[in-house]
This record gives structure tokens, C-alpha cells and sequence, in this order.
């Protein structure tokens, strides 16, 4: 199945606080459900950011520490992606937003990332 690594909170944002966008800068064509994969790496900087962009959207995010790193967390679908030089909503400008829907929680699954698009066996998602 394809996955998207994407850095924590943002992740989480994606799968418990209906972040319904994810800021891109390059275009997906694909259409479809997509693995949600909570990257390893997040500095306390990049947390503290995305915590007050987070807070200004009106969700509180965990703590960093209890944030699953490393790990698929869930399954979104992508249902469109468009360019955009305004910020609206999750969306931040200069940015293609890939439009999401339908997000859902599964076992974790402890898995190595990759940059772009890449394949988790589906034998691993099964048993997720």
C-alpha cells in the first residue's frame, strides 16, 4: 500500500484533528487511500511551530514525547491536490494542498520512512 511519511504533529493533526490538507511543494496525482507514516525526526523547534500553528487552528497536540515516531499511525484518502498561493485553513501558500478525507486510526506499525511516495507490503497493513 503507498505511504507518506510526514513529521509529527503534523501527522497526528492528520489522523485525530481532521487536518483535512497537507502542505506539499509538489503535486500528487494520485487519488486514493494512503498510509499515514509519523516520521522519526522532529527538533523541539519544529514541534513549538507547529504547536502554535496548531493552536491557532484550535487543537491542542500531545505532548512531543507521546507523539508515535517511526511508526504507520493511519490511513487517510486523497481526494484532489491544488496549487495555491494563499494560506487558508491548513493550507499554507506557496504550497500544493493535497486535499484529504476519511482519516482512520489503525494499530501502529513500526516501519523506516522514506522521502515521496512509497510501498508498505500490504501483508504488514493486514495485520494492522
Amino acid at each position: 500500500m503507498k505511504a507518506l511519511s510526514v513529521r509529527q504533529p503534523w501527522a497526528w493533526a492528520i489522523i485525530y484533528a481532521l487536518k483535512n490538507i497537507e502542505n506539499r511543494g509538489w503535486p500528487i496525482h494520485y487519488r486514493g487511500d494512503i498510509l499515514i507514516h509519523a516520521a522519526k525526526t522532529c527538533t523541539k523547534k519544529e514541534y513549538q511551530l507547529a504547536r502554535e500553528f496548531c493552536q491557532g487552528m484550535g487543537v491542542e497536540i500531545p505532548e512531543l514525547i507521546s507523539l508515535r515516531r517511526g511508526q504507520v499511525i493511519g490511513i487517510v484518502t486523497i481526494v484532489d491536490c491544488k496549487f495555491s498561493q494563499v494560506a487558508s485553513g491548513w493550507g499554507m501558500p506557496g504550497q500544493y494542498h493535497w486535499k484529504l478525507e476519511n482519516p482512520r486510526e489503525i494499530t501502529p506499525i513500526p516501519y523506516i520512512g522514506r522521502l515521496g511516495i512509497f510501498e508498505v507490503p500490504d501483508e504488514l497493513v493486514r495485520s494492522a
